[in-house]
């Protein structure tokens, strides 16, 4: 599965939180590590995709930030005070048409994706470093394992997942978990 990822994350990250997030936060190997774990996880779940959904290559933005930048995108996006841990901001939506500009809109929109030889744009993942860190000592596992269910769960709602009741949020929270179940231990990107 091809992806182009667009990745950032903040450069003003605590020492220690950079230490804790290890090779996912590590600004010589995070993008390549992304890149290939999400263009794996997209492989697993091109089967059950919709038509629409369908690629052999995608574009998305993955952005690593802290509670300030997020909060400032959930205010702006969803009109709540504070930081979240995950924001998703899918390109693909029904209903987006009066929505402002996608932070990293390819400029397809309308053009069908195959037949341009472009990637399909899915939108952009923002997580929250400093709150995933906290949530990780809350549900006692580590950053990174944090970061891989918040980065599973963006990925989940821009090919359009959603979970506004407890069964849709039970059968979103499985599949993260079989796809989390694909990173090995240690870090390791499947091949």
């Amino acid at each position: 599965m091809d992806l182009d990822l667009a990745f950032s994350a903040a450069e003003a990250l605590p020492p220690e939180l950079l230490q804790a997030g290890g090779v996912w936060l590590d600004p010589l190997q995070a993008e390549a590590i992304w890149q290939g774990l999400l263009a794996c996880w997209l492989g697993q779940l091109s089967a059950e995709l919709p038509a629409e959904l369908q690629s052999q290559a995608y574009s998305a933005g993955l952005s690593l930030l802290d509670d300030a930048e997020i909060a400032a995108l959930n205010a702006d996006w969803r009109g709540k005070a504070g930081p979240t841990d995950v924001l998703a901001f899918a390109a693909q939506d029904e209903g987006l048409d009066d929505a402002p500009p996608m932070p990293l809109s390819s400029g397809l929109e309308g053009d069908d994706p195959e037949d341009a030889g472009e990637p399909l744009e899915l939108g952009d993942i923002v997580i929250s470093v400093e709150t995933a860190a906290r949530q990780a000592g809350e549900h006692g596992h580590d950053l990174p394992r944090e970061l891989l269910f918040l980065a599973s769960h963006g990925l989940l709602h821009l090919l359009g997942w959603d979970h506004p009741d407890e069964d849709s949020l039970a059968a979103m929270l499985a599949r993260q978990e079989a796809l989390l179940a694909a990173v090995p231990a240690g870090r390791a990107i499947p091949d």
